[in-house]
Parts: C-alpha cells; sequence; structure tokens
C-alpha cells in the first residue's frame, strides 16, 4: 500500500468523527509526531519511505483517536503559550481559557522582579512554567494532590530549562507555611458534576476526574480554600487569579470581596465568557 493512500485511509477513518477538516490536521499531526514528517515531507510525497513498523504505529494511533481518546494523549504532548509540554491522562490537556488568564497575569505584572508565584493544582504545570518562561526573574513554587501529575510537571520543566519548585499539597487540608506570595493563581477542579452530562465523551472517558469535578452541593469548594490560605499568604497589594466556571464567576468575585479583597474584577475569556476572575488583597 502506498503510504499516500495510508494518509488518505486515516484522514477517512477519523472523518466519521472528526469531519473533513479537523480528520486531516490530525492525520498529518500523527505524522509528524509519530512518523517524523513535516506537512511537506507527507504531501510531497517523503512518506512513502516509512518503515512498515511505523505504518502500523500510524494506524494504531488513529485507532486510539477514532476511539474517543484525545490525539495530546496519544501523541503524548501539546502546545501552551508557546512550550512543548508532556501531557499523560494524570493531568488535564491545558485550554485555551488557560492561556487567557495567564496572559492577564503577565500582562498585569510585568514588572514584578524577584516577585514570588504560586500555582495551586499545577496539573501539567502549564500555568507555572508559562509564568516563570516569561517572568523569569520571578520565583515560581506549584503545588497538586497527584504524585502522578507532579512527576509530568517535573519532566516539563527540565525539558523547558525552567526552574519551578514543586510540592505535593492538597489546599483542601490546613497548610502549615511561612511562606508569603505576591501573585497566588489557580485552575482549580470547577465543573459541577451536574454538568457531567453535557461533556464530551473524550473528556469524561480520558482526563483526570478529580481535576475536572466538584459537587454539585459545594462548587465554590476549592475557592472558598484558596481563598482563605491566600488571605493569609499573600504580601500586602498581592493579587489573586482564578479560572472558573462561567456559572459561577461573580460568585468567585463576591467571595473574593466578602474577604478582604479589593479591585475585583470579572474578565471574559477569548469565547467571551466569563471565565477569570482577579483581585488585590486589601491587609
Amino acid at each position: 500500500m502506498m503510504t499516500d493512500s495510508l494518509r488518505l485511509e486515516l484522514q477517512r477513518r477519523l472523518a466519521h468523527l472528526l469531519g473533513e477538516g479537523e480528520a486531516r490536521a490530525i492525520t498529518l499531526l500523527l505524522f509528524e509526531h509519530i512518523g517524523g514528517l513535516s506537512t511537506v515531507d507527507v504531501l510531497t510525497g517523503r512518506d512513502a519511505e516509512l518503515p512498515e513498523e511505523t505504518k502500523e504505529k500510524l494506524r494504531a494511533a488513529a485507532r486510539r483517536v477514532e476511539q474517543g481518546e484525545p490525539v495530546q494523549y496519544v501523541i503524548g504532548k501539546t502546545v501552551f503559550m508557546g512550550l512543548e509540554l508532556k501531557v499523560s491522562p494524570a493531568v488535564l490537556i491545558p485550554r485555551p481559557e488557560t492561556e487567557d488568564l495567564v496572559r492577564l497575569l503577565i500582562s498585569e505584572n510585568k514588572g514584578l522582579n524577584d516577585g514570588k508565584v504560586l500555582d495551586i493544582g499545577t496539573g501539567s504545570g502549564c500555568i507555572a512554567l508559562a509564568v516563570k518562561h516569561q517572568m523569569p526573574d520571578t520565583r515560581v513554587t506549584a503545588w497538586d494532590v497527584s504524585e502522578k501529575a507532579l512527576e509530568v510537571a517535573h519532566h516539563n520543566a527540565l525539558k523547558n530549562g525552567l526552574d519551578v519548585k514543586f510540592q505535593l499539597k492538597d489546599i483542601l487540608l490546613p497548610q502549615q507555611s511561612a511562606d508569603h506570595f505576591d501573585i497566588i493563581v489557580s485552575n482549580p477542579p470547577y465543573v459541577c458534576t451536574s454538568e457531567e452530562a453535557e461533556m464530551e465523551r473524550q473528556v469524561l472517558d480520558f482526563e483526570p476526574h478529580t481535576a475536572l469535578f466538584v459537587p454539585d452541593d459545594d462548587p465554590l469548594r476549592f475557592y472558598r480554600a484558596i481563598t482563605l490560605f491566600a488571605r493569609q499568604h499573600l504580601n500586602s497589594d498581592g493579587k489573586i487569579y482564578f479560572e472558573t466556571n462561567r456559572a459561577y464567576a461573580d460568585d468567585v468575585a463576591e467571595l473574593l470581596k466578602t474577604n478582604g479583597f479589593i479591585k475585583v474584577q470579572v474578565v471574559n475569556d477569548q469565547f467571551d465568557n466569563q471565565r477569570i476572575v482577579r483581585g488585590v488583597i486589601s491587609l
């Protein structure tokens, strides 16, 4: 079988699930990361030289995508704020909305020299690493409750040559810490269990539920814990940045206000959803 026919075979296999355009894009992505070939290579016939073993790996990868597995898990990586990051089912796949959160944080704190930043619930390390990459003079610490997630985050830090301090911490437990920070940022679990029926199967079947869901009767569980911690551990004029469920952005903003934060603002993401809440501690 000619490799060009293999490309068309994979595209047809995925098209019924993804549509023609996305199927083509993902097929080329698989050729790039599994076959080591660029789009130009594939479209100009250089992929005909691929060994049969590689062709079988491509078919196996396409089957995984066809079964609903996110392509980022299939190829084991994604790109976030210009950084190539390893991802696995131990961590959420970073979303464009989270890039909006990081861009806002960076744009408002460009002059923060030697400042201390804490990322709570770091997952793949995407937020912490992007902040360190864009603000190299900051000292960044990142917490997660999952050892497997921290292994992924640590790998990403080493791969990108970024110095971030990772710690195994559960923000829902009492924290004994003398550290103070200039910025606390978090994209905590915020999807209510009742929203599960509305979610895509590839998210429900493959991404870690502990990083996604909160009980319907306590949707602000993590925001409350982080806000209380921030009250005690932010420096004067320290800032907090949250990614939120768009249905609860106003509630998170009110939570900050009632806990002594000022200049509280709800910011829309690139899809015009209320997704980011930020505030400044008033000491």
